[in-house]
């Protein structure tokens, strides 16, 4: 009787147990969803480059990261206009950008020069939107509209035939939408 009795009450308290794991998990989740929306929000505001030098490897990264919790002066490509617009959707007092992750510049796109292009494709896989093309020994190029001016391709060439011009005024700041920043 006492062993019956010993395993009903083990039972019971890992049904307590299990009951704690489940309320737990679903505060999580509530949690979780709310700061989802928040990161989407941050990353509709944020310019899209890819280029990490907020110290995240892509926009939605860092769009997370400032849900989080972490400070929103650290995109350059974005400018004082992005900060702007995070401190209003964060409801907090814009910052300067933070020197550490470099100076805001004129918005620029990447340029290969195709007589030196040995087509490699080193290049190729560098470029977070894709806006290369070309294939193996080949020549390449650049489709400036889905350029971010990133500059994560120029590194990975050999030869050195990549470059970075000012961005044609047709060329939108954000490919993915030019409607988000002027």
């Amino acid at each position: 009787m006492i062993a019956a009795a010993s395993a009903v009450l083990a039972l019971l308290l890992l049904g307590v147990l299990l009951a704690l794991v489940a309320l737990a998990w679903r505060h999580a989740l509530a949690n979780g969803d709310a700061d989802a929306e928040l990161a989407a929000r941050i990353d509709l505001l944020l310019p899209q480059t890819q280029c990490g030098r907020c110290g995240h490897p892509g926009c939605l990264p860092y769009a997370r990261a400032i849900a989080a919790g972490e400070p929103f002066n650290r995109c350059p490509p974005g400018g004082a206009s992005t900060i702007a617009a995070l401190a209003d959707l964060l409801g907090a007092e814009p910052q300067p950008l933070d020197p550490a992750h470099g100076a805001p510049l004129p918005r620029s796109v990447a340029f290969i020069r195709e007589a030196e292009c040995i087509g490699c494709t080193k290049c190729l896989p560098a470029c977070p939107v894709d806006a290369i093309v070309g294939a193996t020994r080949q020549l390449h190029t650049v489709i400036a509209e889905l350029c971010t001016g990133c500059d994560l391709c120029i590194d990975p060439c050999p030869v050195d035939c990549i470059e970075m011009v000012a961005a044609p005024a047709t060329t939108p700041r954000i490919a993915s939408d030019p409607g988000v920043m002027p």
